[in-house]
């Protein structure tokens, strides 16, 4: 699937900002960022300098002749798109108080089960300084579908104001092009047990701990964001605790069927970094990710790039065993912090003089994994391997009988569309073009009584100058 990036950044950060048609028109003061996309819908959020009612725009090949529309006149918005396709490239603008943004590109996520899916993740980044702005530009280069953030989102204490300028402001053209999804770090915490970082970011739910932990399927891939500053009893109880994250990690590995597995959160179960291991997550969440077959496990909160063999327990598994490997990839912009201990014999790889993000691609039963740094530099690489049984084969098309009627073919499966906080309203959207006209009198090509054979094929157009002649004479 091709996807259209600039890699002139500052010509997309200024393809955002808005084309005002009178001088009292309004402007954003934070750029739209995609939020809970999914194969058949996006969240569309951004924030306006007045109070005006807002409309998103979108559409195919580079249309936007669909429209979704704000129930609200204030500043904040969230507006989802529904009824879109898989796997498919839109067009966006927002449209509002008489001025409008230059349309840029995302992508829905596949259909479930494709067996082909991109990346990338980093954590440690909210600083609102260079290497935080490009490693954000060097991640948007490598067109991922989706983007994982692993925390210490917004320095130094996750407040409002450092949200906005931390991380919407050096990441708007990374956040408005590729889709993401985040975990709290410790330093969300420091304002308000994270509540800002939960009134800024639209994430999937789960059944028990709303937004604080979740799921998501991404084509053959199913990923879990956890929150450890809950397991570490930061939270308050009736909203997160660790028994009820713990028994909800259970039963979400325990039901998914996914081929892999990746798990992200903020607290490394191993490091040996300056904050090292976290020896509570090891203990109450590695056995989980054992039993249940996690392939990957990113952490932040070191600031530095970290690799684990595949561990099992306190040790490194055995060779006969597949177990998850640990990441930390602390390294997206805040300042580096050195190893002052010598490096153990559990780790493979470990960087303290780069910054750096992750950038994975699951093809199949590979997957394929990269530690970058914004000048394209290797850290790392390594490739997970497994057996996975043949994909569903598509039936190949029946040919209809000419005298049976037309064979209408079903959509594919989407996964349930999870709408986003505050009150949104979705309009079924502008009259489209040509191919969205209906079939003149019932006589398109699949018309019953019909073949398809080329002695037939003239037959439909013939019909159609026919019915025009009969309706201009008509209306004489």
């Amino acid at each position: 699937m091709h996807r259209l990036y600039s890699l002139a950044f500052g010509a997309v950060a200024a393809a955002l900002t808005f084309t005002a048609s009178s001088a009292s028109a309004a402007s954003l003061t934070r750029q739209p960022y995609l939020q809970r996309v999914g194969p058949d819908t996006a969240t569309i959020a951004f924030r306006l300098d007045g109070n005006c009612v807002p409309a998103v725009r979108y559409g195919t090949q580079g249309s936007t002749h669909q429209s979704a529309q704000s129930a609200d006149a204030g500043r904040n918005h969230a507006i989802v798109l529904s009824g879109l396709q898989p796997g498919t490239e839109y067009t966006y603008l927002v449209e509002a108080c008489g001025a409008r943004t230059n349309p840029v590109r995302f992508s829905t996520a596949p259909v479930p089960g494709t067996r082909s899916v991109h990346f990338t993740a980093v954590g440690d980044f909210g600083m609102n300084n260079a290497d935080q702005r490009s490693v954000a530009n060097a991640m948007l280069a490598r067109e991922p579908e989706l983007f994982l953030m692993l925390g210490d989102n917004a320095y130094d204490s996750g407040t409002e104001a450092e949200f906005q300028n931390n991380l919407f402001g050096p990441m708007a053209p990374l956040l408005a092009q590729v889709p993401s999804v985040a975990v709290p770090g410790n330093h969300e915490y420091v304002t308000n047990r994270a509540q800002p970082y939960f009134d800024n970011l639209y994430l999937p739910t789960s059944s028990t701990g709303g937004e604080h932990y979740y799921s998501f399927d991404w084509g053959h891939v199913h990923f879990v964001g956890l929150d450890a500053n809950c397991a570490m009893g930061m939270a308050s109880q009736d909203r997160c605790s660790l028994a009820s994250q713990r028994k909800w990690l259970e039963q979400d590995l325990s039901a998914s069927d996914a081929p892999w597995k990746v798990v992200f959160l903020h607290y490394p179960p191993w490091s040996s970094g300056e904050h090292g291991s976290q020896p509570l997550i090891r203990r109450e969440f590695t056995p989980l990710f054992e039993k249940y077959g996690v392939d990957l496990v990113l952490t932040g909160h070191d600031h530095h790039y970290e690799r684990s063999q595949p561990m099992k327990g306190n040790a490194v598994g055995p060779s006969s065993e597949r177990n998850p490997t640990y990441l930390v990839v602390g390294g997206g912009g805040a300042s580096l912090r050195p190893f002052e201990t010598s490096k153990p014999s559990w780790t493979v790889v470990r960087n303290d003089q780069d910054h750096g993000y992750l950038d994975v691609k699951v093809e199949e039963g590979t997957l394929s994994a990269q530690v970058l740094t914004p000048s394209g530099k290797l850290i790392d690489s390594f490739t997970l391997t497994k057996d996975l049984p043949p994909a569903p084969q598509e039936e190949p098309p029946v040919t209809a009988d000419p005298g049976s009627p037309p064979t209408v073919e079903q959509p594919g499966p989407t996964q349930p569309e999870t709408p986003a906080p505050g009150t949104v309203t979705g309009n079924p959207g502008l009259p489209g073009g040509p191919e969205d006209e209906e079939d003149v009198d019932g006589l398109g090509p699949n018309a019953p009584g019909c073949s398809t054979g080329p002695a037939m094929a003239l037959l439909p157009a013939g019909a159609l100058v026919l019915a025009g002649v009969l309706r201009r004479r008509r209306r004489r």
